[in-house]
């Protein structure tokens, strides 16, 4: 099995000016077309069983709607071997029922990007949303880094990660892109072995390591607490599975990365 913890995904009718929009301001090209369904056949190419769609709510006032988009739409996306995350923001004052709402409905984590959200990621609302996320048995997956679309400031710093850590001892806390895109000396000094996942988007190849400096970033943290993930449609999977068969992990190794570890954050009563 091969699960994919880091795509997105947006409605089709939006699809084409978002990317349009999201490729310029990062120089970086799409490699599906942005819907569901192009991400279900770039799926079917790569071989890969599960994506994991990771909504980013630019507004609290958008939250409470594309949750419930993500909501009805779900047997259909799951059927596409679509699962999405909740997506929360830290303006949303009523977070602590938007997460309770989202549990009961069977999401099993939240998004959260401080870069789109302009706000760090030690801010006090993140810390409150991440610590009620957590009592409710959600994993919380945050953009680690700096953010290659919106540079001049990192929301998301490995002080920043430390502090949360610190503070509120998060049980399922993923760092996207390896820790901190960009920052991965520093990820590899403070963070490498810390009791959080890191996820893979974008973290090697093109717009990342070389992919011995990530094989060895990997190593270092454990590979029972790193995830398989792309960042679909900004890296191409089939591009990122080639990688990995590429890389010297061990079979129980690549089984863990590619499925086993993702498996327990997505379905821990399986």
């Amino acid at each position: 099995m091969m699960i994919d913890f880091h795509t997105h995904i947006f409605p089709d009718r939006i699809a084409p000016r978002t990317l349009e929009v999201l490729s310029a301001a990062a120089g970086t090209p799409a490699h599906t077309d942005g819907t569901a369904a192009g991400l279900a056949a770039s799926m079917a190419e790569a071989g890969i069983d599960l994506s994991v769609n990771l909504p980013v709510m630019t507004s609290a006032l958008q939250v409470h709607k594309v949750n419930d988009s993500l909501y009805k739409n779900r047997a259909l996306h799951q059927d596409m071997g679509i699962l999405s995350f909740a997506g929360i923001h830290p303006d949303l004052d009523t977070y602590a029922e938007e997460l309770r709402l989202r549990k009961e409905q069977g999401f099993t984590g939240i998004k959260l990007h401080p870069a789109y959200q302009r706000c760090d990621l030690d801010d006090p609302r993140f810390l409150h949303i991440i610590d009620c996320a957590c009592n409710l048995g959600l994993a919380v997956l945050t953009h680690a880094g700096d953010d290659i679309g919106i540079p001049g400031h990192n929301y998301a710093s490995v002080d920043m990660i430390l502090r949360v850590i610190h503070q509120v001892q998060p049980e399922k806390f993923v760092l996207a892109h390896m820790g901190g895109w960009d920052a991965w000396d520093k990820v590899s000094l403070y963070l490498a072995g810390a009791p959080v996942y890191f996820d893979t988007a974008f973290s090697v190849g093109a717009f990342g390591m070389e992919p011995m400096q990530f094989y060895s970033l990997c190593k270092k943290h454990g590979t029972d607490r790193i995830l398989f993930a792309t960042d679909s449609p900004w890296s191409g999977q089939q591009v990122y599975v080639d990688i990995f068969r590429n890389l010297p992990f061990t079979e129980e190794e690549r089984c863990a990365i590619f499925a086993g570890n993702a498996s327990r954050l997505l379905f821990p009563a399986e």
